[in-house]
């Protein structure tokens, strides 16, 4: 038995989704650490090393799937990729702090860029440990 690339162990989408994601994720985060002191309202505590640090800490949840993925195991993979892309909902927590007006274009743009495209990610990756979980069950019967 030949191993498998573990690009093959996905669908194509899904690693579209979880690089678009990445982008999305990086490109808020870095904008967030670069101009922590212009973003509204952000609690004096939180430096920019703090936020590269949540950056990483919520990155680990894709580098977890992809190990998961390694060593077969699809269906954790999948809910490891999909809580990784449901935490792109966490940046539309900057809008508790001060409304979208007193954002500016780019930092509204990196908000909504990683929220949508984490949603994306996280839809297709609980849609695939569905579609997976219910064929490995039929293969059990």
């Amino acid at each position: 038995m030949s191993a498998v690339p573990i690009t093959g162990l996905l669908p194509s989408h899904l690693w579209w989704l979880i690089v678009v994601y990445f982008l999305a994720s990086l490109a808020h985060f870095s904008h967030n650490a670069e101009y922590i002191a212009l973003y509204p309202n952000m609690p004096a505590w939180l430096s920019r090393e703090d936020v590269y640090l949540a950056w990483t800490a919520i990155t680990s949840f894709a580098i977890a799937g992809g190990l998961m993925l390694a060593r077969g195991w699809r269906v954790a993979a999948g809910v490891a990729l999909g809580a990784y892309g449901a935490s792109g909902l966490a940046g539309l927590a900057h809008y508790t702090l001060a409304l979208c007006s007193e954002h500016t274009f780019l930092m509204n743009l990196t908000i909504w860029f990683e929220a949508v495209a984490g949603v994306a990610l996280a839809v297709a990756a609980f849609r695939h440990v569905a579609v997976t979980g219910l064929a490995k069950k039929r293969a059990d019967v």
